[in-house]
């Protein structure tokens, strides 16, 4: 690999890679090879026996290399092979994307652009994300658990709902596993998940997607408070461990990556709505906070921030409300810079009377949800969790414009291709 020739272990090389960069002179040819741990130059003399070859070679050919490593400051990476030996494994024709770096070309040839080295570096940093994720919940004594995909009813609103045929029967992808983590909750009370989600959602920002990962945990005997804590340590465990070990693909995407200080600043969504009408917003105490709005609190506390306390009529059935104001709820979105909200969390409803009333409230048919209301008669208790996009993070972390790029093939409402 050519990572282990960037760290002068190796002076006799032979490996295998792509052509990323070509050119050529009179008396040689030197070929940029890359493969997933690096890039590396590599020289062709005229009169070598592979100088045919050399000439051959187009971009993103594939190729197998034998040669001499030699130290050389000018060279990407600080090293240089001297070629001995080069074979075409697959020529490729004239590669499509030198000639054109639009935005929607670039998304009709994703299964290209992926091998371009600001891709290759935001698959590897999610990759890192994601065990990170899995490191952290696994240390507070979480358990995984893998949800369903396929699901009788809605989570967030019918509005949202993919409907599928289920042999005959109305089934919907999954748009949060959290109904189900309420059950498994009940058994094994610490549990997380990272898992796909969809939302027929038919908005066209560069923060939605249909189908996303979403990390998402419950816990019984948890509070919105404890929610907000567990949601904290979480994203500053991820920030820390990626600035630690990505450097190489941070220095590629020319990012730093900025580690907040604990605790995140909390406000209530009635605070939230006072400072966005000093601001010239007009939001109403029952109005949902926007992306325009979230992005505009987030920059005056230049940072994440906490926003709870929602009034009921926005968020979701399952939320619980309290005792002494009932036209709010305990729920909670963390709201981060150039993003808006990455995730929502908080306490659900734990009493079956309350839960039967929001249903009620939401139109939802009962005999869809029966299984959960057994939840509310057989033992209930206070429970809560949260679900954060995955994508949004990243981003957010990265500085991205848009969640698109940490998807390998982005799904939105106009793109199915490739």
């Amino acid at each position: 690999m050519i990572d282990e020739i960037l760290s002068g272990k190796v002076k006799k090389a032979s490996f295998k890679g792509w052509v990323y960069r070509k050119r050529e002179q009179k008396d040689a040819i030197f070929l940029i090879i890359r493969d997933s741990t690096g890039i590396i130059q590599c020289i062709i003399k005229k009169g070598d026996k592979s100088w045919k070859q050399a000439q051959k070679a187009t971009i993103e050919s594939s190729v197998e290399i034998t040669g001499t490593a030699k130290k050389d400051k000018r060279a990407p990476g600080g090293y240089e092979i001297k070629v001995d030996a080069l074979k075409i494994i697959g020529l490729a024709e004239t590669y499509p994307i030198s000639r054109d770096l639009s935005t929607e070309f670039l998304r009709d040839v994703r299964h290209l652009w992926l091998r371009s080295r600001k891709i290759t570096a935001l698959i590897k940093i999610s990759s890192k994300v994601s065990g990170l994720v899995h490191e952290f919940f696994r240390k507070q004594g979480y358990t995984e658990i893998h949800p369903p995909m396929f699901v009788s009813g809605a989570c967030e609103g019918g509005s949202t709902l993919f409907e599928v045929d289920y042999f005959g029967k109305k089934a919907y992808l999954t748009q949060s596993w959290q109904l189900y983590a309420e059950a498994i909750a009940h058994a094994i009370e610490k549990i997380y998940t990272i898992a796909p989600s969809f939302r027929a959602e038919a908005s066209h920002t560069s923060r939605h997607v249909t189908e996303f990962w979403h990390i998402e945990m419950e816990q019984a005997h948890a509070t919105m408070q404890d929610i907000m804590k567990i949601e904290e340590d979480m994203v500053l465990y991820v920030l820390k461990g990626v600035a630690k070990d990505c450097k190489k693909e941070l220095e590629e995407l020319k990012v730093k990556i900025d580690i907040p200080k604990k605790p995140f600043p909390k406000i209530t969504f009635d605070e939230a709505v006072k400072r966005l009408k000093a601001k010239g917003f007009k939001i109403g105490p029952e109005d949902d906070l926007g992306a325009d709005e979230e992005k505009a609190l987030a920059k005056d506390f230049k940072g994440p921030v906490f926003v709870y306390d929602y009034p009921r009529k926005v968020k979701a059935f399952y939320c619980k409300a309290y005792k002494d104001k009932p036209d709010y709820v305990m729920s909670t979105d963390l709201i981060v810079p150039r993003v808006g909200e990455i995730s929502t969390g908080g306490s659900r409803v734990d009493d079956k009377k309350e839960l039967i009333e929001r249903m009620k409230e939401f139109g939802l048919d009962r005999k869809d949800y029966e299984w959960y209301i057994d939840l509310r008669k057989y033992g209930s208790v206070p429970h809560a969790g949260f679900g954060m996009g995955i994508e949004r993070l990243i981003a957010w972390m990265l500085k991205l414009e848009s969640i698109y790029d940490v998807l390998p093939f982005p799904r939105t409402p106009k793109r199915l291709y490739p």
